[in-house]
């Protein structure tokens, strides 16, 4: 595996960060990019002429990483020269949250089976229930195949996001990526770094990700006065404070992260399921926490990799981590890097919500909010 890279800013416009004379050679490039950026041909059409024979696949971010560094509202191009392995692109439209249990079922029944390694997800980031993607995508892959991914983003405005298949970037589409080959090695790993604090509420009243009641009160109601003076400025304030949701019957607790809030009905929507009767609890965190979770996210993701010197890192960072880190925002991307070698090209983007098994080695999906999420690939 072999690979290249190059920015795009407006000041500079595109610019080459690393060069292996890949444009005639590259098979897929990953493209991350500000939504309005994604959305001119000419940058598009500049892809494509610069790699002809390659599947461009990308979408909008709430920020972009190239190596140790993070963009705003620039295109990270990264393209990618496989030796002995082929991929297969399925993308599906996606029309209501109703149905991305089906999305999730269909992409991955477009995909062939046989000498399958791994999936990436990119979906759309707004108009979906990351959790019932998710779902989709276990129930018909019976939990056999790794999948890693992420949702859209769009900085904090939570507007619109936008997907790119071979064309502008467009909302309400998601893709899966099918990496293929008995060579390609992939490693994973998801941490967040949060702290829940205070008591355990019950979900009294919720429909997939749509919450009403906490405790029989309005959760928007209750949520407000827990966010104060910072009320004023959501849902994007929310990500400074998200929920974290403790499953029935199992150890493991899920962080969910506000997409919008309903005035009228004082509901709120998340990016995954809060199935009512379950509980939560609300959460808070400091910059060192969030440091040593993608420390610990690089350091799962090398387990599960089993091999040293990965080729490629893909990074997916919730946007809520970053309002966190601020100006530290790249110490994430640093501490990244000394685990995984300095070899390795980094690409990546801060997103809407994250998708990667819970622990090294499985291969049932869940979606994630405010963690780091690491996709190692190695080519051998």
């Amino acid at each position: 595996m072999k690979t290249e890279q190059i920015i795009y800013s407006e000041t500079k416009g595109w610019v080459t960060k690393t060069e292996n004379n890949l444009s005639n050679l590259a098979q897929l490039v990953f493209l991350f990019g500000n939504k309005d950026l994604l959305k001119e041909q000419q940058h598009i059409n500049f892809v494509k002429a610069s790699y002809p024979n390659a599947q461009i696949i990308g979408c909008s971010t709430a920020g972009e990483i190239c190596q140790e560094e993070v963009f705003n509202n620039n295109i990270v191009c990264t393209a990618i020269w496989f030796q002995k392995t082929f991929i297969e692109i399925a993308s599906e439209n996606i029309h209501s949250m109703e149905e991305s249990f089906s999305i999730g079922e269909r992409l991955a029944g477009k995909l062939d089976k046989n000498n399958l390694v791994h999936i990436m997800i990119f979906s759309e980031g707004l108009n979906i229930n990351g959790s019932e993607l998710t779902k989709g995508i276990n129930n018909k892959l019976n939990n056999r195949i790794s999948v890693t991914g992420g949702l859209a983003g769009d900085q904090a405005n939570f507007a619109e996001t936008v997907i790119v298949h071979n064309k502008i970037g467009e909302k309400n589409q998601v893709l899966a990526i099918g990496f293929y080959g008995e060579h390609l090695h992939v490693g994973y790993g998801s941490m967040g770094g949060w702290d829940s604090f205070g008591v355990d509420r019950e979900v009294t009243k919720s429909k997939g990700n749509i919450l009403y009641e906490l405790d029989g009160h309005s959760a928007l109601e209750l949520y407000k006065r827990y966010l104060g003076i910072h009320a004023a400025n959501l849902p994007s304030s929310a990500l400074l404070f998200p929920l974290s949701l403790r499953l029935k019957n199992s150890e493991t607790s899920l962080v969910r992260t506000i997409l919008s809030v309903n005035e009228t009905d004082g509901s709120m929507v998340f990016a995954g399921d809060i199935p009512q009767g379950e509980y939560v609890r609300l959460m808070k965190a400091s910059s060192d926490k969030l440091i040593d979770g993608a420390n610990d996210a690089a350091e799962m993701s090398k387990i599960s990799l089993k091999m040293t010197d990965p080729d490629l890192a893909i990074l997916i960072s919730c946007v809520g981590r970053k309002l966190v880190l601020k100006q530290r925002v790249e110490e994430e991307l640093e501490i990244i890097r000394e685990v995984i070698g300095n070899t390795t090209t980094v690409t990546g983007f801060y997103s809407y919500g994250e998708i990667c098994p819970i622990k090294p080695f499985e291969q049932h999906c869940e979606l994630h909010n405010q963690t780091m999420t690491i996709t190692l690939f190695k080519e051998k």
